[in-house]
């Protein structure tokens, strides 16, 4: 159902580069630039990377990416950390959503909550 989303970044380019390193486990590689405006994408332009224009503070934005296995979901919070996020979540099951959801949860740049996700056992 979703064909692709715009988040609102204070620097397209520090944050191009941490998305750059959190979203290569899960196969995610830039996909097109248009302007300032900066596209990932597994296969498409699905996520936007766009210039903040108000001088307010945003509000969080949880964006739920996709996992072929565990292992890429544990490769994405290894990154994510690595690249200076803050761990919200560790990898884990969490069966309080379903028995076989394994995911993680890190803070970008920008403060949004960014999870990887495996909904397989």
């Amino acid at each position: 159902m979703l064909d692709h989303i715009a988040v609102q970044v204070t620097d397209v380019a520090a944050s191009a580069a941490f998305y750059d390193r959190v979203l290569a486990p899960l196969g995610g590689v830039r996909t097109k630039e248009f302007g300032e405006f900066l596209c990932f994408g597994t296969t498409g332009h699905t996520l936007w990377l766009v210039p903040a224009t108000d001088e307010g503070p945003g509000r969080e934005l949880h964006l739920a990416f996709s996992a072929p296995d565990r292992a890429a979901v544990d490769a994405f919070h290894a990154a994510a950390v690595a690249a200076g996020a803050e761990s919200l979540h560790a990898p884990r099951v969490w069966p309080e959503y379903h028995e076989a959801y394994y995911g993680a949860f890190v803070r970008d740049p920008d403060g949004h909550n960014i999870e990887a996700v495996c909904h397989t056992p």
